[in-house]
C-alpha cells in the first residue's frame, strides 16, 4: 500500500533570477498544428504523462493543436541517441524536448535552428549552456543539478542506517561530470566520517561486472548516481540491492523496485511541467537564447518501509513526516 505523505520543510529550494512561472491557463488560444519531438530513454511514463499535462494545462490539446512524435534510445549510446535526433530534424518538428544531458548534446549536434528544450544534470558543466541567464544558441531548460543532491543522499541515507562506514557509489566515468561529480561525494563523506568505494560502469556488460562485486567490496550500502545507462537496467540494481540486501538509495523513482530502500532527487514530474512552460513560449516567439535555464526547485523523497524492516533498520518518524512517498 502506498501512502501519500506532504512534505514538511524539506525542500532544497534553487532558484534563479527571473524564474518562470507556472501561469493560470491563458485566455488566448496556443498556437496550432504544433509537432513536438520527445528525445529520450524509454521506460520514462512519468515523465511523458507530466510534459503532456503540462501543455494541456496551457491549452493544448493532443491530437488537435499539437502531436508527438517520441524517439527513444534503448542502448543509451550517443550514436544511437544521434540516430534518433537526426530522425526528429528530418521529420520537421517545432521543438525538441531533451530528457538528459545525452539525449540533449544529439539534439544539439543534429540541429542549430530547431529549438531544444531539455532537462539536464548541469547544462553548464556539460557544455550545453553558455551560462544560466543567457543559454546562448537554440537551447534552453532545466537544471537538475545532480552533482549538489549527492550530500543530501548521504545524509538521509545515515538517518536511516547510522553505523554505515563504507559506501558503494556506482558512477559512470564517461559523464563529463564524473570527476566533479566524485570528487565533491568524497568531500562530504569526509566530512560525515564515512568511506567512499567507487563502482564504475560505462555499459550493461560494465555494470553487470560492477553489481557482481558487491558482495567481495565490504560495502555496507549503495548510492546510485544519476546515468541513462542505469536507468535503463534499473531491474539489474534493484535485484543486487536486493540479493545483497544493502540499503540503497537512487536518484529518482525511475529506478524505483523492489529491494530499493529510498530515492531522493529532482522531482520528474515538476521538471517536465517546467518543460511544457519553455514550449509554449518558445512557440509564441520566444526565442531560447533569451529564456534563462531553470534550477530545479523541487525535490521528491521516497522511502520503502517494506524493504527497511527486511533489513533490520528503523526509519526516523520525522523522516517519515519528510518523505513524499512511503511504501508500507
Amino acid at each position: 500500500m502506498t501512502a501519500r505523505i506532504k512534505l514538511c520543510g524539506l525542500m532544497l529550494t534553487v532558484a534563479i533570477s527571473g524564474m518562470l512561472p507556472l501561469p493560470a491557463a491563458r485566455a488566448d488560444q496556443p498556437p496550432s498544428n504544433v509537432r513536438i519531438g520527445v528525445l529520450t530513454l524509454p521506460g520514462r511514463g512519468e515523465a511523458e504523462t507530466a510534459l503532456r499535462d503540462g501543455l494541456s494545462d496551457l491549452g493544448y490539446v493532443e491530437g488537435k493543436s499539437v502531436t508527438f512524435e517520441w524517439k527513444s534510445a534503448d542502448s543509451n549510446s550517443a550514436e544511437e541517441y544521434q540516430a534518433r535526433a537526426s530522425a526528429l530534424v528530418q521529420s520537421r518538428v517545432d521543438v525538441i524536448v531533451a530528457i538528459g544531458t545525452p539525449a540533449a548534446r544529439a539534439a544539439l549536434s543534429a540541429t542549430s535552428t530547431i529549438p531544444v528544450v531539455f532537462i539536464s544534470g548541469d547544462p553548464i558543466g556539460t557544455g550545453l549552456a553558455a551560462s544560466l541567464a543567457h543559454p546562448g544558441a537554440n537551447a534552453t531548460g532545466v537544471s537538475s543539478l545532480t552533482t549538489d543532491l549527492m550530500a543530501k543522499r548521504l545524509e538521509l541515507l545515515l538517518q536511516i542506517a547510522p553505523r554505515t562506514r563504507r559506501v558503494l557509489l556506482l558512477l559512470n566515468p564517461d559523464n563529463p561530470l564524473h570527476s566533479t561529480l566524485l570528487e565533491e561525494t568524497q568531500k562530504v563523506a569526509r566530512t560525515l566520517r564515512i568511506h567512499i568505494v567507487p563502482l564504475s560502469a560505462r555499459n550493461p556488460a560494465e555494470l553487470d561486472a560492477a553489481l557482481g562485486t558487491i558482495q567481495r567490496s565490504a560495502g555496507e550500502a549503495l548510492v546510485v548516481t544519476s546515468e541513462g545507462v542505469f536507468i535503463t537496467n534499473r531491474d539489474k540494481i534493484a535485484d543486487a540491492a536486493r540479493r545483497t540486501k544493502l540499503p540503497t538509495v537512487v536518484p529518482t523513482k525511475d529506478y524505483w523496485g523492489d529491494g530499493v530502500l529510498m530515492s531522493y532527487g529532482p522531482s520528474v514530474r515538476e521538471m517536465e511541467r517546467r518543460a511544457a512552460v519553455y514550449i509554449d513560449k518558445i512557440l509564441r516567439g520566444a526565442k531560447p537564447a533569451d529564456l534563462p535555464i531553470e534550477q530545479g526547485s523541487k525535490f521528491d523523497l521516497r522511502i520503502d518501509l517494506h524493504v527497511a524492516r527486511e533489513l533490520g533498520l528503523k526509519v526516523p518518524q520525522d523522516l517519515l513526516y519528510r518523505a513524499d512517498e512511503v511504501i508500507r
